[in-house]
């Protein structure tokens, strides 16, 4: 059985407030409230493989600290963008 949009939308929040570090349940779930609803299908799927990325990679890469892979460059500088403010 397929999940529902809507039930992707919450898992998906649900593992952005649930990080390894406390740092990263901060920012992704400031991030997954403010964007996930109006994220389409292919954008949904991107977030979901960033969340399966270690903690430190992902702090790392949304505070400038390290190259962020080419797949994610878009999707972190608007991390990034909502970390900032």
């Amino acid at each position: 059985m397929s999940e529902t949009p809507e039930a992707q939308i919450k898992r998906l929040k649900m593992r952005s407030m649930r990080r390894g570090i406390k740092e990263m349940d901060l920012i992704l779930s400031a991030y997954a409230e403010r964007m996930l609803d109006g994220m389409d299908e292919a954008e949904l799927a991107l977030y979901d493989r960033l969340l399966q990325e270690n903690d430190q990679d992902l702090y790392q890469w949304v505070t400038g600290q390290a190259d962020v892979p080419e797949e994610y460059g878009h999707l972190v500088a608007d991390i990034a963008q909502t970390f900032q403010k």
